[in-house]
C-alpha cells in the first residue's frame, strides 16, 4: 500500500511539473482579463474625457473591458506613481501629462518615481494649447488689457490652476514672468473645480485646455483671450496666440499620453501602441475629441519618450527662473 501511495504521489508530482512546463512554454495569451486605465485627473476633466473615449474603443480591439479609474491628486503624480509601482504585466496603464512627466522632476524635491526609469512611454494621445481664460465680469477683453489691469491691481488678483506643477500652472507662471505680473496662485484638484472658481469669480483667470473652456465661453460665462501655442489653434482659429497678442515667442502646450510600468513586455507595449493608434484614427473618436476642443496625435513610443525628455529639458530653466516649486 505504501509503495502504491508513493507511486501515486510521484505520478501526481510529475503531472504537475508537466502542466507547469506546458504553461511556461505556452503562456496565456494577453490580454486574458480586464485592463485598469488610471486617470491622473478627476471625472469631468479633459484627461478623464480622453481616457473614456479611448477606452470605449480600445476594449473592442483588445476583447477585454477597460476599467477607468480616477486617482486625482498631487498634480497628477499620485496616479503616475501608482502605475509606476504596479506589476508590469500589461494590465495597468496610466493617462498622464506633462506635469507629472516633464515638470515634476524639477518641481518636487522628492518625486516618488523617475519618469524616465520607472515608466515606459506607449503613445501620445493629444496635444493642444491652453486657453487664457478670465471671468466674464473682469473688465478686460484682450491680453494687453489684462496685463494693464493686473499691474494696476498688483497682488490683488488670483489665478486658478488644475494642479500645482501642471501645464495650467506653469503656463501662467511663464506669462507672469514675461509680463512682470504679481498674481496669486490657487491650485485645484483638476479642471472642474478650477474653472468653477473662475466662473464664480473666486479666482479671476486660468489657463486650461479648450475641452472645459469652450462650452462655458459659448454661454458667456467666461472670456477667451489667447491661446498658448506658437500658432493659432485650428479648432479655435478666431482666438489669437499670446505671441500675437503682446508676448513675443510665447509658447506652452498641454499634452498627455499613455504609459505602463517599466518592465512591461515589449510585445505588449507594441500591441497597445498599435491599437491605440488605430483608435485615434477612428473617425468617430476624432469627432468626439474635436467636439471638446482636442486633436488626436498618436505615433510611436519613441516619439512620446523624446517629447517627455525634450519638454523636461525645455522647462527646467523656466521652473528655476520663475521659482515655481511645489515643495
Amino acid at each position: 500500500m505504501k509503495r502504491m501511495a508513493s507511486v501515486s504521489i510521484c505520478i501526481a508530482g510529475l503531472a504537475m511539473l508537466l502542466t507547469n512546463a506546458s504553461d511556461a512554454a505556452n503562456p496565456q495569451p494577453w490580454p486574458a482579463k480586464p485592463l485598469r486605465f488610471v486617470m491622473t485627473a478627476p471625472a469631468g476633466s479633459s484627461i478623464d474625457a480622453i481616457g473614456r473615449i479611448i477606452g470605449d474603443k480600445l476594449k473592442v480591439l483588445l476583447g477585454q473591458p477597460i476599467i477607468v479609474e480616477n486617482r486625482a491628486g498631487a498634480g497628477g503624480t499620485l496616479a503616475t506613481d501608482f502605475v509606476a509601482k504596479s506589476t508590469p504585466d500589461g494590465y495597468t496603464m496610466v493617462l498622464s501629462f506633462n506635469g507629472p512627466l516633464a515638470f515634476g522632476p524639477h518641481m518636487y524635491t522628492r518625486l516618488p518615481y523617475n519618469p524616465f526609469k520607472d515608466l515606459i512611454a506607449v503613445i501620445i494621445t493629444t496635444s493642444q494649447p491652453n486657453v487664457l481664460t478670465v471671468n466674464s465680469v473682469l473688465p478686460v477683453n484682450s491680453l494687453k488689457e489684462l496685463i494693464a489691469y493686473a499691474r494696476a491691481n498688483s497682488g490683488k488678483l488670483s489665478f486658478a490652476s488644475v494642479g500645482s506643477g501642471s501645464s495650467s500652472h506653469l503656463t501662467m507662471e511663464l506669462m507672469k514672468a514675461m509680463a512682470g505680473l504679481e498674481i496669486v496662485h490657487v491650485p485645484f484638484n483638476g479642471s472642474p473645480p478650477a474653472i468653477t472658481s473662475v466662473v464664480a469669480n473666486e479666482t479671476q483667470m486660468l489657463f486650461a485646455v479648450p475641452t472645459v473652456i469652450t462650452p462655458l465661453f459659448k454661454t458667456g460665462k467666461v472670456k477667451m483671450l489667447a491661446v498658448s501655442g506658437r500658432v493659432r489653434y485650428s479648432l479655435l482659429p478666431e482666438v489669437p496666440t499670446l505671441a500675437e497678442a503682446g508676448l513675443p515667442n510665447f509658447e506652452a502646450l498641454a499634452w498627455n499620453g499613455v504609459l505602463v510600468p517599466a518592465g512591461t513586455p515589449h510585445d505588449i507595449v507594441t500591441r497597445l501602441n498599435r491599437d491605440i493608434n488605430t483608435v485615434l484614427k477612428d473617425p468617430s473618436v476624432i469627432e468626439k475629441l474635436n467636439s471638446v476642443g482636442l486633436e488626436p496625435v498618436g505615433g510611436t513610443p519613441e516619439a512620446f519618450r523624446t517629447l517627455i525628455r525634450s519638454e523636461s529639458e525645455k522647462w527646467a530653466p523656466i521652473i528655476e527662473r520663475t521659482g515655481a516649486k511645489v515643495d
